[in-house]
């Protein structure tokens, strides 16, 4: 049983090389390292949550110490549940610290026992948010320098589904 477990919550619409540049650093943080993918009801992704696990599990299959689950509970309950002790969060500008930071505290005020580490994205992906990958990606741009050609390839595929009409446009 790992002694070290971390939770890298997020909601992943879709996972970007930012994403998997944290989580190749996390690695050697925690025995193991899991990409918790938050159902997330206040917002309408892009991928429905399956469709998120399930890139994020082509993505990380390389590595041993790593999986992928979704949760649609409270971050705290999911984090007593897999019995882990620590939150990693990236930060790519000033602007996340601001959230983040205010997350970390009410955390650790519903649970004095959990801590969040806080790691800086590469600065190669200080930019990318997946909003703007998806603006991107909705104007048949080139989002090749910011999501693997796996990623790129499914979110071209959602967006010709979504101008036949045959789904409809909700991750925006």
């Amino acid at each position: 049983m790992p002694k070290r477990i971390g939770v890298y919550p997020g909601t992943f619409d879709p996972i970007t090389r930012g994403h998997l540049d944290i989580i190749e650093r996390g690695l050697g943080l925690f025995d193991l390292l899991i990409v918790a993918v938050a159902e997330n009801l206040t917002k309408t992704p892009l991928f429905d949550v399956n469709e998120r696990v399930e890139l994020i599990g082509q993505e990380i299959k390389k590595y041993k110490n790593v999986r992928v689950e979704s949760f649609n509970s409270l971050l705290i309950d999911y984090l007593r549940k897999k019995k882990a002790k620590t939150v990693l969060r990236g930060l790519r500008v000033i602007s996340d610290f601001e959230y983040e930071f205010q997350m970390a505290l009410i955390n650790r005020k519903l649970d004095p026992g959990i801590e969040t580490v806080f790691m800086m994205t590469s600065e190669n992906y200080a930019p990318v948010s997946s909003r703007f990958i998806k603006e991107i990606a909705r104007l048949k741009g080139d989002v090749s320098a910011f999501v693997t050609p796996n990623v790129a390839k499914r979110l071209k595929e959602k967006y010709e589904l979504i101008d036949k009409g045959l789904i409809k446009n909700h991750g925006l």
